[in-house]
């Protein structure tokens, strides 16, 4: 059996929703669950391969390798990744930031960006950032993710909305990719052809959604809800490549975490599985 990790936002439906079409033999067996929670599968060897943070990956190099031509990217804004907040990032210092426990990736880029960029230190919390009205009145911003992000853009609760894929754009000039799709080196010793043929059916759904764009936005939409041209807004800004400049961002993310010591100096470079 091959066992791989699924994220059970929309960002990922331009892939998952061809997949969940497709006949694969009965022990490719999926395990869909927040970002969050697949890094921990993948490091407890729950599943052996799927889209993980770029943060699992940057923690434990040496058990890990990337598959190519796979991510969760965006080029500029991503749109469901923001800091909600009531006043300007620059007036964040020593105020409340809630953040989600659903991303180790998007806390450690929300850190990089406020920290190194706006050269603000928020006091930070782990905490519910949608549904919890405490949480939204004794803070200042809040970071979500992915469904959450997306229903609070929608509902326009905060007057400043950071959208922390176009900021790290802005800043660096590169995209930046939130996920992986990394392997269990382990796994790859024992079956190196299993993986190579679950990379490319990843990759054949991929360049099928992208094809079938409309069709699957009109299908997922309900889910946050939202109406079919923001669904599809939202996806096309969504990438799922991994290019020779995503791999660059990739370093440039990783450089960052190890200079905070936030990552083991030993990172870069990639390993990257085709």
């Amino acid at each position: 059996m091959v066992r791989i990790g699924m994220v059970n936002y929309i960002n990922v439906a331009p892939i998952y929703e061809v997949w969940k079409e497709q006949s694969y033999p009965q022990q490719w067996h999926v395990v869909e669950a927040q970002p969050s929670q697949l890094n921990v599968f993948l490091e407890r060897d729950k599943i052996d391969l799927g889209f993980v943070s770029s943060y699992a990956y940057a923690l434990h190099p040496e058990r890990y390798q990337i598959l190519a031509d796979l991510s969760i990217s965006a080029t500029g804004p991503v749109g469901s990744v923001f800091l909600f907040s009531k006043v300007p990032p620059e007036e964040l210092d020593g105020k409340l930031v809630i953040l989600t426990g659903q991303s180790d990736t998007s806390i450690r880029l929300l850190k990089i960006i406020l920290e190194e960029f706006y050269r603000v230190r928020p006091c930070y919390e782990i905490g519910e950032v949608y549904a919890d009205e405490e949480n939204s009145k004794r803070s200042s911003a809040v970071l979500a993710i992915g469904d959450d992000a997306l229903r609070l853009n929608v509902e326009r609760r905060y007057p400043v909305q950071l959208d922390l894929g176009e900021t790290w754009h802005k800043k660096t000039g590169l995209p930046f990719v939130f996920s992986v799709c990394a392997v269990r080196e382990e796994f790859l010793a024992q079956e190196p052809e299993t993986a190579r043929k679950v990379r490319q059916a990843l990759v054949d759904c991929r360049k099928q959604g992208a094809e079938r764009m409309a069709e699957i936005c009109d299908r997922v939409a309900r889910r946050i809800p939202m109406d079919c041209e923001a669904c599809s807004h939202y996806l096309m800004g969504i990438e799922h490549d991994l290019s020779a400049i995503k791999l660059q961002a990739l370093e440039r993310f990783f450089q960052y975490l190890m200079d905070r010591q936030e990552a083991p100096g030993n990172v870069l470079p990639l390993k990257i599985f085709s």
